[in-house]
């Protein structure tokens, strides 16, 4: 398998003319095969539309058909982050400073290798995360295995889209209100 280092400086060129944002580049495997899973978003609105992903696989695909770097068959996935995103960059843990998240690290830290708490924020390369169990903890960005942030009802109020284009328009049925007064 084509290692990600390989493919990254290919990939990140493209997000970037587009003026996305690069999130993660990650192999998937299943049993349907391989998939190249690339996440990006637009840095303003931490967002990335169908659209958007269609653009971004569009000019992938044509920068790996020149360049030709992986060798074994597999499927091209582009996509948002989506709200319970993966918390890949030192920024990230700034940028979602306050929100709840999960966080798999490499080696112990306070005894533990799996963190869950409110992010506290970031000062030079460490991260502070409120952990359920033991309180204010922190940790380096290199010993992160896997983090994401968690599904909580604070984290859905404050990513509601900013963009609604798209979004389809509530319609009142009043035949339900009219057959009740009956």
């Amino acid at each position: 398998m084509t290692e990600i280092d390989a493919l990254i400086p290919l990939i990140e060129p493209e997000a970037k003319a587009l003026g996305f944002a690069l999130v993660r580049v990650k192999w998937l495997s299943g049993e349907d095969g391989l998939t190249l899973q690339i996440m990006a978003e637009r840095p303003d609105t931490r967002q990335l539309v169908i659209e958007d992903c269609a653009a971004l696989s569009r000019r992938i695909s044509e920068k790996f058909d020149e360049a030709d770097p992986i060798e074994e068959p597999y499927r091209l996935e582009v996509s948002s982050p989506g709200i319970d995103r993966p918390l890949t960059r030192l920024s990230d843990y700034a940028d979602w400073a306050g929100h709840e998240a999960s966080v798999k690290l490499a080696s112990l830290v306070d005894g533990r290798k799996t963190l869950r708490g409110d992010i506290l924020g970031v000062d030079g390369e460490d991260i502070s995360i409120d952990d359920r169990k033991n309180g204010s903890t922190v940790f380096r960005m290199e010993n992160v295995e896997s983090a994401k942030l968690t599904l909580t009802d604070r984290l859905i109020a404050s990513t509601a889209p900013v963009m609604s284009d798209g979004a389809d328009e509530i319609e009142q049925d009043d035949t339900l209100e009219d057959e009740q007064e009956d």
